[in-house]
């Protein structure tokens, strides 16, 4: 591999470290100042919430909520829906009162962003009542939120934040998994490194792949890239494989030189 390729490489583990100590000077700071130390796991079922839990895997939203329709999941392994009590003539509008929209974020299959949209009648028309309805209804300190870009609020816990926000003339809500939210940012800069280490690899006529496993069909042997076979295996005997698993589980074995 090209010094290129390593130094790339080494930016990636060095940008990773970076990120966690961030996540945990973060965490340090909200303790010295007094933030909300609640955890996901102690969010209380409060009606607001509509009976979603951050964690909830996809088979307990859909017996929640039958009509729940998920979309696809992407290479990060997240997946998106949104549902629309106020519209849907499907849905029983009594248990979703006063309730324009539903918006569901999900990381690998478990319920990771809920966010809730109410209409212009909901019972908080602006953000100040809303904040006061649902902070005793979460049991959450009234001290803990802060301002969040223009006109929102923002409350930053152990593990998860709230955002509340004016959305077409009604309050809304959105209760995110911080941690996931994490995952998914390192995700997508691995996939970014691997791309652009990819790219400089064809740039200089290099290659990532691994090299191919060479077999043996009349012995069941196979070859590693570090031990090839003392005689060129004649063609209508050798087979392929991409990795040593897949070879295995042809029922090859391991040659002896290999070992």
């Amino acid at each position: 591999m090209s010094f290129g390729l390593n130094f790339r490489a080494m930016l990636f583990r060095c940008s990773s470290y970076a990120l966690l100590i961030a996540a945990c000077l973060l965490m340090i700071a909200g303790e010295a100042s007094g933030q909300c130390t609640k955890k996901i796991a102690e969010i209380p079922a409060a009606p607001e919430l509509l009976g979603f839990k951050l964690g909830m895997t996809r088979e307990q939203i859909k017996a929640h909520l039958p009509q729940t329709e998920f979309g696809h999941t992407d290479d990060f392994g997240v997946s998106k829906t949104t549902i629309n009590p106020y519209f849907d003539p499907k849905i029983d509008k009594t248990k979703f009162e006063g309730v324009r929209s539903i918006s569901l974020d999900l990381l690998d299959q478990r319920l990771t962003s809920l966010w809730i949209g109410y209409n212009e009648e909901f019972k908080a028309s602006n953000i100040d009542e809303f904040v006061k309805l649902i902070t005793p209804a979460l049991q959450l300190n009234a001290a803990d939120w802060s301002s969040w870009r223009s006109r929102g609020q923002q409350m930053r816990c152990a593990d998860f934040q709230l955002i509340v926000q004016m959305v077409a003339g009604g309050p809304s809500l959105r209760v995110l998994d911080v941690a996931a939210e994490e995952t998914v940012a390192v995700r997508r800069q691995q996939k970014e490194e691997q791309d652009s280490m990819a790219a400089d690899a064809a740039a200089n006529g290099e290659t990532t792949e691994e090299p191919e496993i060479i077999a043996d069909k009349k012995s069941k042997t196979y070859y590693l890239a570090t031990c090839r076979p003392e005689k060129e295996i004649d063609e209508a005997n050798k087979i392929l494989f991409k990795t040593t698993d897949e070879a295995v589980k042809a029922g090859f074995k391991l040659a002896k030189n290999c070992h």
